[in-house]
C-alpha cells in the first residue's frame, strides 16, 4: 500500500516510464561509441524502473526453485531485450502514453495471475511462459520509445545499444537478487500466505493506477 500511495503522489511525467532528465540530455550530446556510459545507463534504468520492478515482483512472487526462477526472467529478458533493440534500430515506436498503459497491464495481469483469478472466474489458467513472454516485449517497446524519442545519434548506435542492453540485465539481476532476498525473508515468516492475497492485491491496484494515469495522460496531451 506504500507503493501504491507513493504512485498517488508522481505526477503523469514521471509515471510515463520516463529516463531521467539528465541522462535525456547525456543521450542527445553524445555520439560515438561510448559502452561505459551506455552500459551504466541500462543498468540505472532497471534498477529505478518501478513498473519492470513490479511486474518482475509479480513473476517470482509464488516461484521458489531457481531453476524455474531463471526460466521466467530469462523469457522476460529475451522479450524486453529484443523489442527494444529492434524498436530503436528499426525506428518503431509507439506513443508512449499507451505503451506504458500496457505495462500497467501486465502488473495487473500478473497480480490476478497470483490470486487465482482466471481459474475462478474462467476455469482455466492461462500460460504463464507464454505471457511473460508477451509482455516482455511490450516492457521493450516501452524503453524503445523513449529512446527513440530522445534521438539517439546513430554514431555507434549497435555498440551502445547492445552495452545498454547489457546494462539493463545487469540492473535486472541486481534488483531480482534484491527482491529474492527480501521475499526469502518474509516467506519464513507465518504471515506470507496471510498477506500474500493482500500483497498482490497492492500490486493490483497500483498497476490500474499506472494504467490510469497513462491514459488520461494520452487523452490530455
Amino acid at each position: 500500500m506504500i507503493l501504491t500511495i507513493g504512485l498517488l503522489g508522481m505526477s503523469t511525467d514521471v509515471l510515463a516510464h520516463a529516463v531521467a532528465q539528465g541522462d535525456k540530455g547525456y543521450i542527445q550530446e553524445i555520439t560515438g561509441i561510448n559502452l561505459i556510459a551506455f552500459t551504466y545507463l541500462g543498468a540505472k534504468h532497471m534498477v529505478t524502473g518501478y513498473d519492470h520492478l513490479l511486474f518482475l515482483l509479480g513473476v517470482i512472487f509464488f516461484l521458489y526453485r531457481m531453476q524455474h526462477i531463471a526460466i521466467y526472467v530469462s523469457l522476460f529478458a529475451l522479450g524486453h531485450s529484443t523489442t527494444m533493440l529492434l524498436g530503436v534500430y528499426f525506428n518503431v515506436g509507439i506513443n508512449s502514453y499507451l505503451i506504458d498503459a500496457i505495462i500497467g497491464l501486465s502488473i495487473v495481469y500478473k497480480a490476478l495471475d497470483n490470486i487465482g483469478a482466471y481459474q475462478r472466474w474462467f476455469g482455466f489458467q492461462p500460460n504463464t511462459k507464454a505471457a511473460t513472454l508477451i509482455f516482455g516485449f511490450f516492457h521493450g517497446f516501452g524503453l524503445s520509445t523513449k529512446i527513440i524519442e530522445y534521438d539517439i545519434s546513430p554514431d555507434g548506435l549497435i555498440p551502445n545499444l547492445l552495452a545498454f542492453n547489457v546494462g539493463v540485465e545487469i540492473g535486472q539481476l541486481v534488483a531480482l537478487a534484491m527482491i529474492l532476498i527480501l521475499m526469502s525473508f518474509w516467506r519464513k515468516t507465518d504471515g506470507f500466505f496471510r498477506h500474500a492475497y493482500t500483497a498482490n492485491v497492492a500490486m493490483m491496484s497500483a498497476g490500474f493506477l499506472l494504467m490510469g494515469y497513462q491514459l488520461t495522460g494520452y487523452f490530455v496531451a
